[in-house]
C-alpha cells in the first residue's frame, strides 16, 4: 500500500521479537523487496519504544471512549479502531500541532462528519417488502467509521449485528448501553454543536432545506410518540414495557414487603429538571448550536438556504445552476481515481496526447532530469446544465524547470479581468450575443523547441519500465507553454483579419465596414461577441478546423463567474465559488455578519502570535482575493488580510471568519450591468492617510464605472510613507488617472471612445487645487512627478477633477473599515445586485 498510494519504498521494519513477523513467507517477501527487519531483544520493550508508546496512547483513548459510551467489553475492537481514526485527525504536539492526516496526505482533515461515539442513532431500515406503516428507522448504536466507505458503522440493537449505513439520524445525548449499565445515575448532557449544512446529491438548495425540515419533523413525531408510549407504560404497571425495542429508564419496580401493618414504601422521586431555558455560551454565538431538547437537531440555526434563492431565474437557468452546484471537481488523483468517469477521462487524455505525438518514451540521458506532473480535473457544461465532458488535464510541474536548460522565454499575456468586465458591459449595452468556446488541448498546439523530459503520468506507470516521456510538443504547466500557444493562436486569428488590441494583448478585434467582432482569450477559453452573427459562426468554423473546439453556446460560466442575462441587463456573480469557500471553511451554519470587517480594527499592528497552520490561512486568503473579481465590497478587508500571509495571528483568522460570515448573507451578490444607459466613464479616488499602524503607509483606493456598471476598482497600500494627507490623496489620484487613461484607450479600440473628459471625484480640496494649478511648496515638492502627470492629463482634456462630499465618496468602502450603516449606504451606490436574495 505504501508503494502504491504514496510512491515510496519501505526500507526497514522495527518490531518486537514476535514470531508472527518472522514467518518464512514474510522473510521471503522482505528479501525480495530489500526490506530490513529489525527486532528487539528478549524482554527489552524499550527498543521498540515508539510502537509501545502508541499502543498505550491507543488503549487509553479506547478506554475513555468505552467508559463514556458504556459499551460492553466485547466492543473493545470498535473502540480501538475509532480511537485510531480520531488520533490521526487530532493535532499532535510532536508534529508541530499538525494532524498526522495532514502530514501524510498534504491536506487538513474535515470534522463535519465526526460524531459522539456510542450514542443512539436511527439507521434507515433497508429491508424489502416493509409494511407501509412499519418503522423506517432501526435503533442502533454508533460504533465507528468504516474504511473506504462514506457512512457510519452502527450496531443494531435488535438484530445484534454491525453494518455500515449512510442514512442515519444521531441522538448524541443518549447512550443506550450507558443507560442500561448505569441506571439511576444521571449526568447533565453535553451541548451538541450542529455541523454545517452541506449540499449533496441532486437536490437544489430549496429542495434540500425542505427535505431536511420534513425529515426532522418525522423524527420529532416518532420520538414524541415513543415518549408518550413510555409515559403510558409507567402509568399502567401491568402494561408491557417493551416499546419498539427501546431501553426505558423507568423507576425500579416496587418490591413486596412482609405484612407488618405498615404502608408500602414509595420509590424515591427523582429531582425534576429545571424549566429555565438553556442557552449556549456567548463565545459560541457565531456558530449554529443547539442544546438537547431543542426543536430539531438536524436543522441549523442559520441554514444557508435562507440566504440563497432561485425564484428569479427561468427553469432552464435553474437547471444549469443546480447542475454546476451539484458536481464537485476532485483536487487530487487519489480522489478522482475512485470514480469511473474520471478514470475514463484520464485514459482519454493520455490517448489523445499520444495520438497527437506529444511525447515519446525514452530512457533518461545522463545529466538530464525529468520533471513531474499532476492531474487537474474540470467539468464542462452545456448551456442547459448537462455535462459536456469530464476533463482530466495533465499538467507538468513547470516550477521545477531550470531556466536556460529546458526553457527560455516565458512571457504570455493573459486577459485582464477588467477587460472581461468592460467587454461584457459593452456587449450588454449594444445588445450583442456572447458566445463561449473551449479549445481542446490548447497548449498541445504549440511547438516545443527545448529538450524537456517528464516522468510518466500518475496512474500509467508500468512496473519495471524506467523510461520517461520526452516532450515533443508543449504541455500545460510548462514555463514556455503559454507563450507557444499564444503565438499559434495569434497567427490563426491574424489570418482571419483580427488584430491584437494594444491595451490588452489577449483581446483581438475584427473591424470591417459595419462588422465588429471581438475575441477574448484566457488560456483555452475564448469569448466571442459582436454585431455580426454570421461572421461569428464563420470564426467558430475556422477555429474548429485549426484547433478542434467545443462550442459551449451563450456565455454563462466563465472563469468561475456565473453570467445571468435578461432583457434588463447582466449580473456577474461567483455564487458557486462563494458557497464552495463557505463549505470548505465549515461556516455554512454560522451566524451571518452585516459587514466584512470591524471598524477601528488593529489588524495591522505587529504581533508575535502566529497560528500553527499557516497554509490553510494563505489558501483561504488566496481564494478570497479571486472573489473580489465580482465583490468590491470585500476588497479592503481581503487586502488587509493579504498583508499578513507570512505570519498570520489568531486575530487575522477571526477576521477572515468574519468575512466568510458576511459572504453568507448574500452568496449570490454580484455586479449588475444594465442593458440601457450611457457608456461614459466616471471615477472616484480616495486614500486612508497613515492607516497602516505598523508602517504608517497610506491606502490607495479607486472605483471606476462605465455608465452605472462597475468595471474597475483597486485597494492597495502605497509604497512610501506620505508626509501629509494631501500627498496621500494625490498619489491615489495619480494611480486613478493612470487607470483612466488605459480604459479610455481600450474603449476607443472597442468602438466606444470617450469624447468628454472623465470626471474624477476627490474629497480633498488641496489635492484638487494642486491638480489644476502649478502649486509647489515644501510639503509637495517630492511628489512633483505625480503633479506634472496629473496636471498634464487635466490640461489635455482626458480627466476633470471634481469635488465630492466625504459622506458620498464611494471609494471609502475600498480604503477603510466602515460601520454597518455607512457601509450599506455606499454599497447601494456601487452597481451591486443580488439575484439570489430571498424574498
Amino acid at each position: 500500500m505504501v508503494r502504491t498510494q504514496f510512491q515510496t519504498q519501505v526500507r526497514w521494519i522495527q518490531s518486537d521479537n514476535g514470531l508472527e513477523f518472522q514467518t518464512n513467507s514474510l522473510k521471503d517477501y522482505y528479501a525480495d523487496n530489500g526490506i530490513l527487519l529489525q527486532t528487539s531483544c528478549v524482554n527489552t520493550l524499550q527498543q521498540n519504544g515508539v510502537a509501545e508508546r502508541k499502543h498505550r496512547h491507543l488503549l487509553e483513548t479506547a478506554r475513555a471512549l468505552r467508559f463514556h459510551s458504556g459499551l460492553p467489553v466485547r466492543f473493545w475492537g470498535e473502540c480501538v479502531l475509532t480511537a485510531t481514526y480520531l488520533i490521526n485527525r487530532l493535532p499532535s504536539s510532536v508534529l508541530g500541532n499538525i494532524t498526522p492526516f495532514e502530514v501524510l496526505l498534504g491536506r487538513p482533515p474535515t470534522y463535519d462528519h465526526v460524531r459522539t461515539f456510542g450514542c443512539l442513532v436511527y439507521a434507515k431500515n433497508t429491508q424489502h417488502g416493509l409494511d407501509k406503516f412499519a418503522d423506517r428507522g432501526r435503533r442502533c448504536v454508533f460504533v465507528g467509521y468504516p474504511l473506504a466507505q462514506k457512512g457510519y458503522r452502527v450496531y443494531d440493537l435488535e438484530s445484534r449485528r454491525i453494518y455500515s449505513s449512510r442514512d442515519v439520524f444521531f441522538v448524541e445525548n443518549e447512550f443506550p448501553f450507558r443507560a442500561s449499565s448505569d441506571e439511576g445515575i444521571s449526568s447533565p448532557p453535553a451541548p451538541i454543536i450542529t455541523p454545517p449544512v452541506f449540499f449533496e446529491g441532486e437536490h437544489t438548495l430549496d429542495q434540500l432545506a425542505a427535505d431536511r425540515e420534513l425529515h426532522a419533523a418525522d423524527l420529532s413525531d416518532e420520538l414524541a410518540a415513543t415518549q408518550e408510549s413510555q409515559t403510558a407504560t409507567q402509568a399502567a404497571p401491568n402494561a408491557p414495557s417493551h416499546v419498539h425495542g427501546h431501553v426505558t429508564d423507568s423507576s425500579p419496580p416496587i418490591m413486596e414487603q412482609p405484612s407488618s401493618g405498615k404502608s408500602t414504601e414509595e420509590p424515591p422521586i427523582r429531582p425534576r429538571r429545571g424549566l429555565r431555558e438553556r442557552r449556549p455560551p456567548a463565545k459560541l454565538d457565531i456558530y449554529a448550536t443547539e442544546l438537547p431538547g431543542g426543536s430539531s437537531h438536524a436543522a441549523a440555526t442559520y441554514p444557508i438556504a435562507n440566504y440563497v434563492s432561485y425564484d428569479r431565474f427561468t427553469p432552464t437557468h435553474k437547471a444549469y445552476l443546480a447542475a454546476i452546484s451539484k458536481l464537485e471537481e476532485p483536487r487530487h488523483f487519489r480522489d478522482a481515481v475512485l470514480h469511473e468517469y474520471w478514470r475514463e477521462a484520464m485514459q482519454k487524455e493520455v490517448l489523445s496526447l499520444e495520438a497527437n505525438g506529444t511525447w515519446t518514451l525514452e530512457y533518461l540521458p545522463p545529466g538530464k532530469r525529468a520533471i513531474d506532473s499532476k492531474w487537474v480535473y474540470k467539468i464542462k457544461y452545456h448551456p442547459d446544465g448537462t455535462v459536456v465532458r469530464y476533463k482530466a488535464r495533465l499538467v507538468a510541474k513547470g516550477f521545477t524547470q531550470q531556466e536556460g536548460i529546458d526553457f527560455h522565454d516565458t512571457f504570455a499575456p493573459v486577459a485582464k479581468l477588467v477587460t472581461v468586465r468592460i467587454l461584457i458591459a459593452l456587449a450588454v449595452q449594444r445588445g450583442w450575443e456572447m458566445h463561449q468556446l473551449d479549445v481542446n488541448n490548447a497548449f498541445l498546439h504549440g511547438d516545443l523547441q527545448e529538450e524537456v523530459y517528464m516522468k510518466v503520468p500518475l496512474g500509467f506507470q508500468q512496473e519495471g519500465d524506467t523510461r520517461v516521456c520526452r516532450l515533443r510538443k508543449s504541455l500545460y504547466g510548462l514555463r514556455q507553454a503559454s507563450r507557444n500557444w499564444y503565438q499559434k493562436f495569434t497567427l490563426a486569428l491574424t489570418e482571419l483579419g483580427f488584430t491584437a488590441s494594444r491595451a490588452d494583448h489577449s483581446l483581438f478585434i475584427y473591424r470591417q465596414g459595419d462588422t465588429f467582432v471581438a475575441a477574448l482569450i484566457y488560456v483555452d477559453d475564448v469569448v466571442l461577441t459582436g454585431n455580426d452573427s454570421v461572421f461569428i459562426s464563420r470564426v467558430k468554423t475556422f477555429l474548429d478546423s485549426r484547433f478542434s473546439i467545443k462550442d459551449l453556446g451563450p456565455l454563462k460560466y466563465f472563469l468561475g463567474i456565473e453570467v445571468a442575462r435578461s432583457p434588463e441587463g447582466v449580473v456577474l456573480s461567483q455564487r458557486k465559488y462563494t458557497l464552495d469557500i463557505l463549505k470548505d471553511a465549515g461556516v455554512t451554519g454560522a451566524r451571518p455578519s452585516r459587514f466584512p470587517m470591524e471598524q477601528n480594527h488593529t489588524l495591522t499592528r505587529p504581533t508575535d502570535q502566529i497560528i500553527p497552520d499557516v497554509r490553510s490561512y494563505r489558501r483561504l486568503v488566496g481564494r478570497l482575493l479571486y472573489l473580489t473579481v465580482t465583490r468590491p465590497d470585500i476588497a479592503y478587508a481581503v487586502n488587509v488580510l493579504s498583508q499578513h500571509v507570512h505570519a498570520p495571528s489568531p486575530d487575522h483568522v477571526a477576521a477572515a471568519t468574519r468575512i466568510l460570515r458576511y459572504l453568507k448573507t448574500a452568496p449570490g451578490q454580484g455586479l449588475f450591468f444594465p442593458s440601457s444607459g450611457s457608456l461614459t466613464l466616471t471615477a472616484y479616488c480616495d486614500s486612508d492617510w497613515a492607516g497602516c499602524q505598523s508602517t504608517r503607509r497610506s491606502t490607495t483606493g479607486y472605483y471606476i464605472q462605465l455608465g452605472s456598471a462597475p468595471v474597475s476598482w483597486r485597494t492597495k497600500k502605497q509604497r512610501v510613507v506620505a508626509r501629509s494627507s494631501v500627498e496621500a490623496e494625490y498619489r491615489a489620484m495619480a494611480s486613478t488617472v493612470s487607470e483612466i487613461i488605459w480604459l479610455r484607450h481600450l474603449l476607443t479600440e472597442l468602438g466606444a471612445p470617450q469624447m468628454a473628459a472623465t470626471p474624477l471625484y476627490c474629497d480633498n480640496q488641496a489635492a484638487l487645487h494642486i491638480s489644476a494649478n502649478p502649486v509647489f511648496h515644501e510639503r509637495t515638492k517630492h511628489v512633483e512627478m505625480d503633479c506634472y502627470f496629473v496636471r498634464e492629463r487635466v490640461i489635455s482634456g482626458d480627466v476633470e477633477p471634481r469635488k465630492i462630499a466625504t459622506s458620498s465618496q464611494l471609494t471609502d468602502i475600498l480604503t477603510k473599515a466602515l460601520g454597518a450603516e455607512q457601509f450599506h449606504f455606499l454599497l447601494s451606490k456601487l452597481g451591486i445586485r443580488d439575484l439570489h436574495a430571498t424574498a
